[in-house]
């Protein structure tokens, strides 16, 4: 579609420099779980060389008919005229894009390795179908430092309890006594405990860059095809 200017709704703090921005979704606007959009600051204060416009997913699915992004507040001059943004202030919107998005074969389990804020498009893609009712088999294994740098982890809970189909493994690098979940880093022996069969699964792969490249190594060395790995990076502008 065109581009359009949109309005920012209401803005908040979700996680350890996170935060997410709520839209006024443009009138007509189609998309699917797992696509994003690109955001174009209108004459910011303040501007670097990377420039005044980032690509971000969309966090909500379509079915819960709302337009949101989550980042993680950085330096740039973008993200932080993105965070002192009043409420009402509009940006120029251009999207969707992207085909990072749910295999159609509900037979074929889907695996879903994430780092970090490479979790947007991921919870669209499962809020879409856990609302759906999909018989696909996901499951997710969500990797961050701490419970406070991890977003949208008590959504992930709950769709785990709405949703048969889903199983939901956050992994924590940094961890205190009081984290009862898997702990250190994902590799191959973490992913075998919750997968029985490695080889059939589509996997998507979503985070900082050197971890996706980390975890496509481990997927191949493992076994899995090339061609059963599908990926996203988010390179921390």
């Amino acid at each position: 579609m065109s581009a359009s200017k949109i309005k920012l709704i209401k803005k908040e703090v979700i996680a350890n420099d996170t935060m997410l921005f709520h839209w006024g979704k443009p009138e007509g606007m189609a998309f699917k779980a797992g696509q994003f959009g690109e955001f174009n600051l209108i004459e910011p204060s303040k501007t670097d060389e990377k420039g005044n416009s980032r690509d971000f997913s969309f966090v909500y699915a379509p079915a819960e008919n709302k337009l949101a992004i989550a980042t993680r507040i950085r330096d740039s001059a973008y993200k932080q005229v993105l965070k002192d943004l009043p409420e009402g202030a509009e940006v120029e919107f251009n999207g969707p894009f992207g085909d990072f998005s749910l295999h159609k074969t509900e037979s074929t389990p889907a695996v879903f390795i994430i780092g970090g804020i490479g979790i947007t498009p991921v919870r669209s893609m499962i809020a879409q179908a856990t609302i759906d009712k999909s018989a696909h088999d996901m499951t997710l294994l969500y990797s961050n430092k701490t419970p406070d740098d991890a977003p949208f982890l008590n959504d992930f809970e709950a769709f785990a309890k709405k949703n048969d189909n889903f199983t939901f493994v956050p992994v924590m690098t940094r961890t205190d006594s009081n984290w009862n979940g898997e702990s250190g880093y994902i590799d191959a022996d973490m992913l075998r405990k919750y997968i029985s069969d490695v080889n059939v699964s589509i996997y998507y792969l979503s985070g900082p860059p050197g971890m996706v490249w980390d975890m496509r190594e481990m997927l191949l060395e493992a076994g899995v095809k090339d061609s059963n790995i599908i990926t996203e990076e988010f390179p921390g502008y």
